[in-house]
């Protein structure tokens, strides 16, 4: 039983990083905006990019692995309503987090460095809805399957 502990955190883990992580930047764009430098705002949006969101992606992609492992080793009957519930949520934030990132990209490509107001409003909504689906997987994921 001591190998199912260990799933269970690395479970939780990347869940756990995953909602950090996007908090994290979504403030740290905020307040690079916020502050007017264009130079540093494009290469936060750089680093957010290439570095931050493929990580993120990956961070995402092991949750179902990882989740399948810990109900398997456990023994839970998985239920379809369970199962529907959690891979539609997967499915809806896979999706969100890919406009995320082409939104970002637009907001990068501008020649200017000027960066519409409209542009932030749809990566904090995008944001916000990436946190409010993470919680609601997490809190889906949490209660027991039937």
């Amino acid at each position: 039983m001591e190998h199912y502990l260990l799933i269970r955190v690395l479970h939780a883990l990347p869940g756990i990083l995953l909602l950090l992580g996007v908090l994290a930047h979504a403030f740290m764009l905020w307040k690079a905006w916020r502050a007017g430098d264009k130079a540093v705002l494009q290469r936060k949006l750089q680093r957010t990019r290439t570095i931050s969101l493929p990580v993120f992606a990956v961070l995402a992609l092991s949750l179902p692995m990882t989740g399948w492992w810990m109900v398997n080793l456990a023994g839970w009957p998985l239920g379809q309503l369970w199962l529907l519930l959690g891979s539609s949520l997967f499915a809806v934030l896979m999706i969100v987090g890919l406009l995320l990132f082409g939104r970002l990209g637009a907001w990068q490509a501008q020649a200017d460095g000027a960066v519409p107001a409209k542009s932030l409003r749809l990566v904090m909504v995008y944001a916000a809805l990436i946190v409010v689906l993470l919680v609601v997987t997490m809190a889906v994921m949490a209660a027991k399957p039937i």
